[in-house]
């Protein structure tokens, strides 16, 4: 799954560890989310698409599969 949090941080001039503070969770889980390593619960994923103002889906990119 891929997501917009590294770019939308960058807008807003925020660091991982300000993100994390704000939605609650560590630095080390929004690398692992930016990186791809780690996807996000649905709660936390609500918690970071709310504090950027957005809806989950504008958040994180769902990649379509092939069938």
């Amino acid at each position: 799954m891929k997501t917009r949090i590294r770019e939308l941080r960058r807008e807003r001039k925020l660091s991982q560890e300000e993100l994390a503070d704000a939605v609650g969770t560590t630095r080390q889980t929004i690398t692992s989310i930016e990186t791809g390593k780690y996807v996000a619960s649905l709660p936390l994923a609500y918690r970071i698409a709310r504090f950027f103002g957005l809806k989950i889906e504008d958040v994180f990119l769902m990649e379509e599969e092939e069938v």
